[in-house]
Order: C-alpha cells, then structure tokens, then sequence
C-alpha cells in the first residue's frame, strides 16, 4: 500500500510511464527499484525552438510527457515522465548528432574543455493534473582524447545515438575526465531531481519500488 508524505496510508497505487526510447533512463529507473513502463511519443523535437540549451530541453520533455499523457486512460496512478537532454558548449547547443562526421567534429572540438549537459524532466498526473518540471545541470570535464580515439569511438555509432555525442555509462565514459554534478543527470535522470518532483505531487518515490 502507497503512503502519501505524511505516512498516511492511501489506496492509490502508483506506476510510471517513461515517455522515452532511452535504454539508459530506463536502466537508471530499474537499478533504483523503478519498473517503469516505456512509451515513446514520437513528437518531432526539430518544431521546437528555444533561446538557451536549459529552456530547449524543458521544453521537449514537457512536449514528450504530454503527448504520452494524452493517449492514456483516465488512472489516477499514472505519472508520466519526460526526459530530454542536450549539451551546452561554447555557445551552442549539441542534441544527438545526425552524422558520423558530425560526431567526429564535436568531439575534435570538445576534447579538453567542458561542457555543460542540461536534462528536462517534465512529470505529470493523468487524473490530478499537477506537474512538476526542472532541469538537472551538469558541468562535464572532456578528455585530450587522439585523433585515432576520436575515429575509434565514431566508428561504434554510440555518439549518434546520445546528446553531445558522448556517453557516461558507455564507452564514451573513458573520454571524460570529470564532472561536476549529478552523474545521472549525464546519463540521462536525475534521480535525486525525480525524488523532489515527486514531492512536489506528493507522492514519495519509495511509492513507485518495486515490491
């Protein structure tokens, strides 16, 4: 039995729909006790425009999320959450590359100096109707990687598939000399940042665990 934030009992039982394709969100949500259910939007993320790297990111999560919340049924045990991250760099902004050559350049242009990974997360109730969003930032530290490691890492198409070209959880993890922040929030969720969502909804996240 689910417990509100006051320790009361409720009746409610409580699962999550992950409004993204990624193995990696998905993977973060299973080691912390979470059996979410995926369900992927296919919302076309290039209609969306934004000033800043923070404000695109919130923005795509929160259109994933709703896109996802509108196709199912009236539960009122349904949280649906939408997650999206991109790289601030140099004045930029790095989603996933579209070609191998462009992977090959950012990360010509990356490697010894850091970015800033910025990931939305847009929670939202089927039948409350209450949301909850923010954005996890995190400062991440490029290794002086070689031209043949760069050629190398390419060459496994991982970079084609992540924003900014690179992963923490992959075999990109070795290019990265440090962070600053939530290793989570690289790989794709916060979970401390769900944790806060949730309680702004409140609903504890020891609610979701799997029994």
């Amino acid at each position: 039995m689910a417990c509100n934030l006051g320790g009361v009992p409720n009746d409610i039982a409580y699962r999550l729909v992950l409004a993204s394709a990624s193995p990696a969100r998905r993977a973060l949500l299973t080691a912390a006790g979470i059996d979410a259910e995926v369900m992927v939007s296919g919302v076309d993320e290039s209609t969306v425009e934004a000033e800043d790297a923070s404000s695109l990111c919130l923005a795509l999560a929160r259109m994933k999320a709703r896109a996802i919340a509108a196709d199912l049924p009236a539960d009122p045990g349904i949280l649906v959450l939408g997650c999206d991250s991109v790289l601030a760099f140099e004045g930029e902004i790095f989603g996933k590359p579209a070609t191998a050559q462009e992977a090959a350049k950012r990360w010509e242009l990356m490697r010894g100096k850091s970015g800033v990974l910025h990931t939305g997360h847009h929670l939202t109730g089927l039948v409350s109707g209450r949301q909850a969003e923010a954005v996890g930032t995190t400062v991440v530290h490029f290794a002086e990687v070689t031209d043949a490691e760069i050629a190398a890492y390419v060459a496994t198409d991982e970079p084609l598939n992540v924003a900014g070209a690179f992963t923490l959880d992959g075999r990109g993890g070795a290019f990265v000399d440090r962070i600053e922040g939530d290793p989570g929030n690289v790989i794709g969720l916060s979970l401390p940042l769900l944790r806060n969502l949730l309680i702004e909804m409140g609903v504890s996240i020891t609610d979701l665990w799997r029994s």
